[in-house]
């Protein structure tokens, strides 16, 4: 397991490999749009977007925590959650997993990496820095909101932590929620917007796998994956959904205005690139 540990650094480089391939699910790779443009420099326009960085973090976030479908799903969770950590729910599904072991060794420790938050915001730094460095400003904007939506859930995440502070199985504080699991179902949802079920399905079922792996190996209770899941499936849906072009049969939707016989007109523009 030691060794494992050290080298973790390859894990998250896996990770990279698999998320900037179902970036570019769509477009075959980071192809550059136009040769004529000269590649950009990926810290500077980080950079640049600094000024509007706080707002969009703060629209976003209004957006998902007053939405009422948000509100009542994690209403019903988090009080789910406070059921089952106070009567002996958890107890008893800690005691059935750890008793029944599915998941352990090298592929426990793979999956504490991959779904660890710190992973994700790696590799979405780098699919953004790619794209930008290719000038795919479609896989750019998609990393762009892949980070807005994991900073949402981190702040939130963190910020119950500190208010709940309890304890998780081994003793550790700051238990609920999980944070791994927030994050890797943040990351499956915003993938499900952009990309659907052909990506949509396969990473959650991979934060399924995380969520299930801290519940095992005594990281979390499974009140605090519930909740997790529920926070992550929200804040990725929400930002992912706004922030996503719209599309019809494969054409990006553009909106139009031109002047018709001195009139102005408004329409819709399907617009496709080859």
């Amino acid at each position: 397991m030691s060794t494992i540990r050290r080298y973790g650094w390859l894990f998250r480089i896996v990770c990279c490999i698999i998320l900037l391939v179902a970036g570019c699910a769509e477009h075959g790779d980071f192809s550059i749009e136009n040769e004529s443009e000269p590649r950009r420099d990926w810290v500077k326009e980080m950079w640049g977007k600094r000024h509007t960085w706080p707002d969009r973090l703060w629209d976003d976030s209004v957006d998902t925590f007053t939405d009422s479908n948000n509100l009542w799903l994690l209403g019903i969770t988090g009080a789910a959650s406070i059921v089952m950590h106070n009567s002996s729910a958890d107890d008893d599904i800690q005691d059935s997993v750890e008793d029944n072991r599915v998941i352990d060794g090298f592929f426990s420790e793979s999956l504490n990496i991959v779904g660890g938050p710190a992973a994700h915001f790696a590799v979405t730094g780098l699919w953004y820095a790619l794209s930008v460095n290719n000038n795919d400003k479609l896989n750019e904007d998609r990393a762009w909101t892949m980070m807005t939506a994991l900073s949402i859930n981190g702040l939130a995440t963190v910020g119950l932590k500190a208010a709940r502070n309890n304890k998780n199985p081994n003793g550790d504080n700051w238990a609920w929620p999980s944070g791994h699991t927030s994050s890797s179902f943040t990351v499956a949802a915003v993938l499900d917007e952009f990309y659907g079920p052909k990506v949509g399905i396969p990473a959650y079922a991979l934060a399924t796998m995380v969520a299930y792996r801290m519940v095992e190996e005594g990281d979390h209770w499974m009140s605090d994956a519930v909740f997790g899941a529920a926070l992550g499936w929200a804040v990725g849906h929400t930002v992912a959904g706004k922030h996503k072009k719209l599309e019809l049969a494969g054409f990006d939707v553009v909106p139009m205005t031109v002047t018709t016989m001195g009139k102005p007109a408004s329409g819709l523009n399907l617009v496709k690139k080859f």
